[in-house]
């Protein structure tokens, strides 16, 4: 397909979801494609930018939705905070769905990166951030059982393992080293978010560090486009 005839294809499509209201529901993928005119493939591919600006919604087995407008969450970069303090800050209400605190030992990778011996005792806490009862974001941090134990999450725990040490106050935070990728979703991943396997998520791999220079967790996080906006103000030269 030319280049003219995608752009009247996702010209097509923004009509169509425009014509509809929230919660409403697509036709199917070979009905839409064949009254769009296009092969399934090219009709995925031209949904995905819909998707990424928060639109719509493909549910697995299920369908595609219309989500119509969302609140965004939008911040810098430059102070890490967690998405609880951040959706606080513009009145909007999140939750924490599918918490699961393990206690495994540290691989071999984990291990370099936490700078800590091969099998040692490891915590990892796993959540969904719901947003108006949708799921938005996936968060997953591991951290060394002597900076943090099951029994310290039994209580109290929110769903932000940031704000919960900053509230312990032990060990001192300094700092966080984050890459950040555009990556497509895979297959557990796009099954919590109720996303498609290969849809396009914003993943940040990020290390916390300790006054001490230690890092004391890392953490993957996996945002769906269109329900935040991250920016960084830099200076000039």
């Amino acid at each position: 397909m030319g280049r003219n005839s995608f752009q009247r294809l996702q010209t097509d499509l923004a009509t169509l979801i425009d014509s509809l209201p929230a919660e409403s529901q697509l036709p199917s993928e070979p009905a839409l494609a064949l009254k769009m005119g296009v092969s399934r493939a090219t009709l995925r591919e031209a949904m995905r930018s819909f998707e990424t600006q928060g639109l719509i919604r493909r549910k697995q087995g299920v369908g595609t939705f219309v989500i119509g407008d969302v609140p965004v969450i939008e911040t810098g970069l430059e102070v890490l905070e967690s998405i609880e303090t951040l959706a606080r800050r513009i009145g909007l209400s999140v939750t924490t769905h599918s918490l699961k605190i393990e206690q495994i030992l540290a691989e071999e990778d984990c291990a370099v990166v936490l700078g800590i011996p091969v099998g040692s005792g490891l915590i990892r806490v796993s959540r969904l951030i719901l947003t108006d009862d949708r799921p938005t974001a996936y968060l997953v941090d591991t951290l060394p059982e002597r900076i943090l134990s099951r029994e310290d999450l039994s209580t109290g725990f929110t769903g932000s393992v940031l704000d919960f040490l900053l509230r312990r106050g032990s060990p001192r935070l300094v700092s966080s080293r984050t890459e950040i990728n555009a990556i497509t979703a895979t297959t557990e991943v796009a099954r919590l978010l109720e996303i498609q396997r290969g849809d396009v998520l914003i993943n940040f791999s990020a290390c916390l560090y300790s006054s001490e220079g230690k890092v004391i967790d890392h953490s993957l996080s996996y945002f769906l486009p269109g329900y935040f906006k991250f920016h960084i103000n830099r200076l000039v030269g």
